[in-house]
């Protein structure tokens, strides 16, 4: 093989790796160990007295306030759980608006005056904890002498332990606020709006007859897409290891094409990495479902089963760095970019939503004859008017430099926000608007021909997978949430837009049946008028199509195509009105965000350009000018034999050396230029200015990776990186 050195050694080392040691005993039975590291309900039955017990299970179960005088007795019964799983540390964790976890490390210990040292936990430590908040992304909500900030204990999230071969710790998820009581994280507004979402959709199950409404919750499944790449493959390129995706790398010789790495036989190293990571998941009592390979090579996926949002949303982050740890230990790196590899599919993140509660169930069940269900026509009527009046929030709740790179493309839907209701749903509400709705189109049976194989059931209606959300039987589901970010942002906007909807829905029908009105009239009414005035966001074609780019236009569909083009929706009028009227966020939290995605964007494109301009001259021209060399070398040696020589080869070389040189003048020249701007007018310009210089540098490069002699390519390619395991 004539393969660069270090490319060589890479794929040398990857094929002497060996599997770490097992994590599990496969003997064990799964189900035995689920949740063995969780201070659940089971746990705390077992060890809090009767009372106490009940007391926090209300607030778990019923969002009931919850009893400080409680504090200390489920702190020590919490600390002598986690004591004897070998846990010496506690932690509050917590989510700031970097959309990672942070989490500050506390002993038990408390030195006492003889000498000697006793193990305490206290309630109020249990409560609340006093990170630096002016460290964080806070958009100036805390200067560097303003540096106080407080944790709270989120006692509807359990607390649970985080194994170490040298110790565990238990981990406490918590809010994250400021002296002043804002936000200062994604979890406090997405308690709030789920609190919001939760009092309107009483008033409407309240207006159906319903007397035992138990609390309302909005439910959560994400499903997390991934690539694993071999970490003597990471160590190589400086680009994975800063930015999280490859910013250089010509397309291979075989992509996706064939589509023959999806739901394809899990290779034998990544189903121990699976292995390992789910059992792992299981003891923190992770619902893990699902697992399968990916459209992309290299590309996979992990599906849990629903759960609250609040939780679902804790559950994500730790799912995520438990995959990054475990990787590592099989010698792989987890990517959770949205675009690491241009010219096959990125990942993302897809949220799927419903809402409901203990008593009336599933509101987005529709039953076997949906026309005849009001209940779930209302509830999914006001999903209709909430994503067609803040479609561009929720363009903006998913907003980010990496995800710009694949909505829209053909593994995403567009940055349009429409809605797809299916054959049967949209021929109902079709129905209504023209007067009523008297049928539903029914489940059919599929015969496939073969007389061993059963008849199999065909639902009512298709999937489409170019829609951003769409009803899929019994839920919604928000396709274009990205890979690397949390869900609690996307799922705070749906419960906050939802609150407003249900609150419009329970606001005419009261008035209209306080005027005499029959109910069911009434109930009809309403849905007319959201299917007339809100009707223009369903739409079951392709969302792909230029045609749809044209129709939504029409139909007065924002498409905020970039992260700069969402960020402004932070500050609009009717965001404001919104946020503060439901008690999610007031006008300085939204201010702040508003100032961190800016900066967000900012960095992560100026981080990366730095990185293209770095790797493009140390890296890529060295490579370029040793092979021009070479080419210019052989042709004197010809011309000094009297051989007429080729030029075509070299000249050609030269000239991409050429345009390498002149993208990298440009990418320089650009970054410079980004000093005359700030705020929302720098990332804008790092979006028109930067990203294209940085694309023509790559543009040169990845010319330059196809004609360079092998030996001279220090960098692993694609083909390399997708496809050796």
């Amino acid at each position: 093989m004539t393969a660069n050195p270090t490319r060589l050694g890479a794929i040398r080392d990857i094929e002497a790796n060996e599997a770490p040691a097992a994590f599990f005993d496969i003997a064990n039975e799964t189900g035995a160990f689920f949740g063995e590291n969780v201070f659940g309900l089971a746990t705390m039955q077992k060890r809090l007295p009767k009372s106490v017990f009940k007391s926090v299970a209300a607030t778990i179960q019923k969002g009931d306030k919850l009893d400080p005088a409680h504090a200390d007795i489920v702190a020590s019964a919490m600390k002598d759980w986690a004591m004897e799983k070998g846990v010496t540390h506690y932690a509050h964790v917590f989510y700031p608006l970097t959309g990672l976890t942070a989490e500050k490390h506390d002993s038990f210990m408390e030195p006492v005056g003889d000498g000697t040292a006793i193990w305490e936990f206290t309630g109020k430590t249990l409560i609340q904890g006093e990170p630096d908040a002016s460290s964080f992304p806070n958009g100036g909500i805390r200067a560097t002498f303003e540096a106080r900030g407080y944790t709270g204990w989120d006692v509807q999230s359990p607390a649970y332990i985080l194994e170490n071969p040298n110790g565990n710790t238990l981990c406490i998820p918590t809010i994250f606020v400021s002296m002043t009581g804002e936000a200062l994280d994604h979890k406090t507004p997405l308690l709030r709006s789920q609190a919001a979402m939760a009092e309107q959709a009483k008033r409407v199950l309240a207006l159906f007859g319903h007397k035992d409404i138990d609390n309302v919750v909005s439910y959560c499944g994400p499903e997390q897409e991934y690539f694993l790449v071999d970490t003597s493959f990471v160590n190589t390129r400086p680009d994975l290891l800063n930015a999280g995706r490859t910013l250089f790398g010509a397309k291979p010789p075989k992509g996706q094409e064939f589509d023959d790495h999806y739901f394809g036989a899990i290779p034998d190293r990544v189903l121990a990495f699976m292995h390992d990571t789910e059992r792992a998941l299981f003891k923190l009592g992770i619902p893990a479902k699902t697992r399968h390979n990916e459209v992309a090579p290299g590309q996979f996926e992990i599906a849990p089963v629903f759960e609250r949002s609040n939780l679902a949303s804790d559950h994500q982050q730790l799912l995520m760095s438990t995959f990054r740890a475990i990787a590592k230990q099989h010698g792989m790196e987890c990517l959770f970019h949205e675009k690491p590899f241009a010219g096959v599919n990125g990942s993302g993140k897809h949220v799927n939503f419903s809402f409901g509660n203990g008593n009336q169930g599933n509101f987005l069940n529709p039953g076997d004859n949906p026309h005849d269900n009001a209940q779930f026509l209302v509830f999914c009527a006001a999903i209709i008017r909430a994503v067609h009046l803040h479609g561009g929030l929720l363009r903006l709740s998913i907003a980010s430099a990496g995800n710009d790179h694949r909505l829209g493309a053909n593994e995403a839907p567009p940055a349009i926000i429409s809605i797809f209701l299916g054959d049967q749903l949209a021929d109902i509400f079709e129905q209504i608007a023209n007067g009523g709705a008297t049928s539903s189109k029914q489940k059919g049976v599929l015969s496939v021909g073969v007389d061993t194989l059963p008849d199999l059931t065909k639902d009512a209606g298709d999937r489409n997978r170019t829609s951003p959300f769409a009803f899929t039987g019994n839920r919604f589901e928000f396709r274009a949430a990205g890979s690397n970010q949390t869900v609690a942002a996307p799922m705070m906007v749906i419960n906050t837009i939802m609150a407003e909807a249900l609150d419009f829905c329970a606001s005419e029908l009261e008035a209209a049946v306080q005027a005499g009105t029959d109910f069911n009239s009434a109930v009809q009414s309403l849905l007319a008028k959201i299917v007339e005035n809100h009707g223009a966001v369903v739409f079951n074609g392709n969302g792909y199509s230029e045609e749809w780019h044209e129709e939504a236009s029409v139909r007065g569909l924002k498409n905020l195509r970039t992260t700069v083009d969402a960020l402004p929706e932070y500050c609009t009028p009717e965001a404001k009105e919104l946020f503060s009227k439901y008690g999610v966020l007031n006008e300085a939290e939204l201010q702040s965000r508003f100032e961190v995605g800016v900066e967000q964007y900012v960095m992560t494109i100026n981080v990366e350009a730095n990185l293209t301009a770095e790797i493009a001259q140390t890296t890529v021209l060295p490579a370029a000018v040793r092979y021009q060399t070479e080419l210019a070398t052989n042709v004197s040696a010809l011309k000094a034999a009297g051989v007429e020589a080729d030029l075509s080869d070299l000249q050609a070389v030269s000239e991409l050396v050429a345009a390498l040189r002149a993208g990298i003048t440009e990418l320089k020249a650009a970054q410079e230029g980004a000093h005359d701007h700030e705020g929302i007018e720098e990332a804008a310009y790092y979006r028109d200015s930067v990203l294209p210089a940085m694309l023509r540098v790559r543009e040169a490069a990845d010319a330059i990776e196809g004609v360079v002699a092998d030996d001279l390519w220090a960098l692993p390619t694609y083909q390399e990186m997708l496809f050796i395991r």
